[in-house]
């Protein structure tokens, strides 16, 4: 694991001492990410600059260093992740005489064979892995840049004053001293909807990020940026989950019920087996859910040694899954690391979010995985974990909401749900929570517990949808309207918005599970795990983001996934092999904190003072009526508006930590 970055300087007369001074300084904004080693390397003629912070994980000799040139001369490349297959690659490349006189045994070396031999295109078709890397072909004065097929690893790219650059966080671009920042008041309408923004936006105007499963070149050899900058590059498209979607349902799994779980036990197997292959110590993040215990299981099933497992408590029960986690390591004969995180303790990772995440991010659970990061990174060097089961097998309770409230209400006019709707929440707060109490038990199977009145009002303000896709947008939004709150801003449309670009899937439960597999797992949950445990120089590996697996996902029937009102049930039986089902049979909790009891006890004061509104009014982003409505209602205990106001105070945090002067 490393970090990437450079350029492409169009100013004319630039000396390679001037290249060098500015790609050394966007390198060490990436030290965290690669603190072992860094290199460069620089074509002053053409001003091109590649730079690399390294993470040294296979071949950890200095043949693994990077930038790497390819023994043809042809290609340099930096790259950030890990080829699974390279050996298997490896091989065969000298089977069909494709093969260099290799220097080392690196991942790296592989892939710039394999480019060297086949081509880009075929070459990264073929690697089965977690990847983001440019490639400069010297022949052709061509830029390169691609990312994996899901997304596990980050790549920005953009223009600013006559330079192109790139970087694996926008940090490292920021170093750059042509750097002139204007926020994209649009992709922040974006980020109040979802609390973090979809690609190929990013927070700034010009800066994209490289779309998942696809190829992006730009052309070297004008004086000036030779595309609109101030739109993305074309990409070309090698690996699509549209198409996944879409053939795995015309072309279903064709085994029984057995077939499907013996398969899926070996595709897994596979996928951790070459998963656990490093030159340096290696663990794995347990929470004690279905997804991380079947991870856990099949590397204790194929080690010859106990495996180191690490899981993260909180004194709040709501919030602690550690005793399940430890159950789980005991039967399996882990050696287990747990630590019990104090209030201090989160509270205390706050500060450091900004510069962790680079641009706004609110996914709260962002601290409990820094933290049990943080952790781990004193014992290992390289973490799996469990992160997608939900989204592959249909684990999360709101695809069963979404479809259950609109079996019930769908078939009523809008105008009279949305009638009801309003009719019920203009009641008091109070008549609600003892009218309605007794559905609590109810409401909370698709959550946490919490006031009655909060659960209505979010259940009755879904009524007004149109569809259930629309249905599953609102489901999905914090605000439901961001341009109202962002000043001088327009939403943009992006795919999950759009479903004449979706696949042609037979049921809304398979609909939202590939939206999900689109946004919400590689811009939420892959972020956020990715520059957590990148904060402190840890690898973290996703078996269950195989490839091969996600395409077996798309082919089992919705019977497989969701069975008796639970979703996983392929998942479960896997792991029932491995793992008593007494251990495991357990609600739904999440990785999760009290944010909305923070921000009424302990985050109060900080809160306070970043949605100040004569603050608000001053930065000129937020309206700031809207802002302090919920922020006085919240305090109040009228309503639980923590999901909205973690937005904002993300945002607020980030902005004041930005460390250069913003438009």
């Amino acid at each position: 694991m490393c970090g990437i970055t450079g350029f492409i300087d169009y100013s004319p007369g630039r000396s390679e001492a001037e290249i060098r001074s500015t790609l050394t300084r966007m390198c060490e904004r990436l030290s965290h990410r690669g603190p072992d080693a860094s290199g460069s390397w620089i074509d002053d003629r053409l001003g091109v600059a590649l730079g690399h912070r390294r993470l040294s994980i296979i071949d950890l000799s200095h043949q693994g260093a990077q930038p790497m040139a390819s023994p043809c001369g042809r290609y340099v490349i930096v790259f950030n992740g890990e080829i699974y297959n390279f050996q298997a690659l490896r091989l065969t490349l000298e089977k069909e005489g494709g093969a260099p006189s290799w220097r080392g045994h690196s991942d790296t070396e592989v892939m710039l064979a394999a480019v060297s031999h086949w081509g880009i295109e075929k070459a990264v078709k073929a690697l089965v892995g977690m990847f983001a890397f440019a490639l400069w072909d010297i022949r052709e004065q061509r830029l390169f840049l691609a990312r994996d097929r899901i997304g596990e690893k980050p790549l920005y790219y953009g223009w600013t004053e006559k330079a192109f650059l790139f970087g694996s966080e926008l940090k490292a671009l920021m170093a750059h001293e042509r750097w002139r920042v204007e926020i994209d008041r649009n992709a922040l309408t974006l980020f109040l909807r979802y609390n973090y923004i979809p690609a190929p936006f990013s927070i700034f105007k010009r800066i994209f990020k490289v779309l998942p499963g696809t190829i992006l070149s730009i052309k070297v050899g004008d004086t000036s940026p030779p595309v609109d900058s101030s739109e993305p590059l074309a990409p070309v498209t090698y690996w699509s989950l549209r198409d996944v979607a879409a053939q795995g349902s015309a072309n279903p799994f064709k085994g029984d019920e057995q077939d499907a779980v013996s398969e899926l036990d070996r595709l897994l197997r596979e996928a951790v087996r070459r998963q656990m292959v490093a030159d340096v110590p290696l663990g794995a993040f347990l929470s004690g859910g279905i997804d991380s215990s079947t991870i856990v299981a099949l590397m204790q099933a194929q080690s010859s040694r106990p495996v180191r497992t690490f899981t993260i408590g909180f004194q709040e029960s709501d919030y602690n899954e550690a005793e399940h986690a430890r159950a789980v390591a005991l039967h399996l004969g882990t050696q287990h690391t747990e630590m019990t995180a104090t209030p201090e303790d989160a509270l205390a990772v706050i500060p450091r979010l900004p510069a962790l995440y680079d641009e706004p991010f609110a996914d709260a659970s962002q601290i409990p995985t820094f933290l049990v990061a943080e952790m781990t990174r004193q014992h290992v060097t390289v973490s799996l974990s469990g992160d997608a089961g939900d989204e592959l097998f249909g684990g999360y309770n709101r695809y069963l909401l979404t479809e259950n409230i609109w079996r019930k209400c769908g078939w009523m006019p809008s105008s009279l749900r949305t009638a009801i709707g309003g009719a019920v929440m203009s009641l008091p707060s109070s008549w609600l929570d003892r009218g309605f109490g007794w559905l609590a038990p109810q409401a909370n199977r698709y959550g946490r517990k919490g006031q009655m009145h909060d659960k209505l009002h979010k259940f009755f303000s879904l009524w007004s949808a149109d569809s259930p896709e629309s249905l599953y947008l609102s489901l999905t939004s914090c605000w439901k309207e961001p341009a109202s709150v962002v000043l001088n801003a327009c939403e943009p449309g992006i795919l999950m918005t759009n479903p004449e670009v979706w696949p042609a899937l037979p049921t809304m439960f398979e609909k939202m599970m590939f939206l999900d597999q689109t946004g919400y797992l590689p811009e939420d949950i892959l972020v956020k795990v990715d520059r957590a445990a990148m904060g402190v120089s840890l690898e973290t590996r996703i078996p269950l983001l195989d490839h091969g697996i996600v395409e077996f996902a798309w082919r089992i029937p919705v019977s497989m996934k969701l069975r008796n009102g639970k979703g996983k049930w392929l998942l479960r039986q896997v792991l029932d092999s491995y793992v008593p089902r007494e251990i495991m049979e357990r609600p739904k909790r999440g990785f999760a904190i009290p944010v909305e009891a923070w921000l009424r006890g302990p985050l109060q004061d900080w809160a306070e003072v970043l949605l100040d509104e004569n603050r608000l009014r001053r930065e000129g982003f937020f309206r700031p009526e809207p802002v302090r409505k919920i922020w006085h209602e919240h305090l109040a205990g009228q309503h639980n508006w923590s999901y909205r106001l973690w937005g904002l105070l993300m945002f607020q945090a980030w902005l004041e930590h930005l460390p250069v002067q913003v438009i």
